[in-house]
């Protein structure tokens, strides 16, 4: 525990000077980091590596073992994630030898990342769009990264986009919210007799189970995507249940059937820039301070069972979650991630006015030096 502290409290020096950069809560990192409290690690192991140089922390990797992912897509690939590291080849190149190291020797041809910890969490360098904080459960580095991940031999596999929406700009009264999407989900609503629901926090464990089937079939086809287990489910929900917007969060019926999810979560990342980490002893009251003044919201899920996926159930999605957020006063949205090859989710979030203002770049690299 304590030199995962060490690992967890290194970008808190590395990025002191970076107005952008957001610090997670230290007590939330270290329970993401246990194997005994993360249900991630009852199907994957962990090794965490720290270079160090006259006794401080100039780096972080951590090498990852997944066995669901070479078991659903059948290769052999091993995951790195959590890389800090100071402007230095040499020591980038350290780093990642370790990781490369330790997963050849679990068996893995493939380095892939970065990835914090699995699909599910938080993924992908920026590459593209420095010019303020990420979003919640969004990734953020320093420009170099790149440039140290490149140099040392990564090659991208796969771009992920954030989309940016501007909320107020559909008017009180969604007078500008294109007419298309207007049109399309009328015809959900009076020709597939498509209706919502908000989530209800009290019974949300009941909500999840609804939740489930939806998410694990809409995502299954997606690049790279691993099923969550019933106790990540449940990981998952405890956490975000303290940041969910109820009001923003709706399942779609037809015949009293879910066959869709919609998750929009107030961007949270606003509130914990002030906090430095810790919420006592005065970070709570800034949590309940900087909370009220939250402008942004992050688009996190949305999916549709694939027979449904023609019957305009998006279109209600959008049209119903702008709706609430302007009646709320969020002012903008960020739609993410998106695969860069999903041209048809692409289409529709640039059908709504989104604009692509943020890149995420995953890589690959044999582990075998040959």
């Amino acid at each position: 525990p304590r030199e995962r502290k060490q690992f967890i409290l290194f970008p808190f020096r590395h990025y002191r000077d970076d107005p952008n950069w957001v610090p997670p809560l230290i007590g939330e990192r270290m329970v993401h980091l246990d194997p005994a409290r993360n249900p991630f690690f009852q199907h994957a192991e962990m090794q965490m590596f720290r270079a160090v140089r006259d006794g401080r922390i100039i780096g972080t990797i951590a090498a990852i073992a997944d066995e669901t992912h070479p078991r659903i897509w059948n290769e052999s690939v091993g995951f790195f994630g959590l890389f800090e590291c100071i402007d230095d080849e040499r020591v980038a190149a350290g780093l990642f030898d370790a990781a490369r190291s330790w997963l050849a020797e679990r068996g893995r041809e493939i380095m892939r990342g970065p990835m914090n910890l699995n699909i599910n969490d938080e993924i992908g360098l920026l590459i593209q769009g420095f010019d303020g904080p990420p979003m919640i459960m969004m990734t953020y580095n320093p420009p170099y990264y790149q440039r140290l991940m490149e140099g040392y031999g990564l090659q991208k596999v796969k771009d992920l986009f954030a989309y940016y929406i501007d909320v107020a700009g559909y008017g009180r009264n969604l007078e500008n919210m294109p007419e298309q999407v207007t049109r399309v989900a009328r015809i959900a609503q009076e020709r597939y007799h498509v209706t919502m629901c908000t989530v209800d926090l009290k019974n949300l464990q009941s909500e999840i189970e609804l939740i489930k089937p939806i998410y694990r079939e809409a995502w299954a086809r997606n690049w790279s995507a691993i099923p969550m287990t019933d106790a990540e489910f449940d990981y998952l929900a405890d956490n975000l249940k303290a940041v969910i917007d109820p009001d923003l969060t709706y399942i779609a019926f037809i015949d009293d059937k879910p066959i869709g999810v919609f998750l929009a979560v107030p961007d949270y990342c606003e509130v914990a820039i002030h906090m430095g980490g810790r919420l006592f002893p005065i970070g709570w009251a800034k949590y309940l301070w900087y909370r009220r003044k939250i402008k942004g919201l992050r688009v996190m899920i949305m999916g549709v069972q694939e027979e449904h996926r023609l019957k305009g159930v998006e279109s209600l999605f959008y049209q119903e979650g702008v709706r609430t957020a302007v009646n709320k006063g969020y002012t903008h949205a960020e739609m993410s991630w998106i695969l860069e090859d999903n041209y048809k989710v692409r289409r529709g979030i640039e059908m709504m006015g989104g604009r692509h203002y943020r890149t995420y770049r995953m890589y690959d690299i044999p582990t075998s030096a040959g």
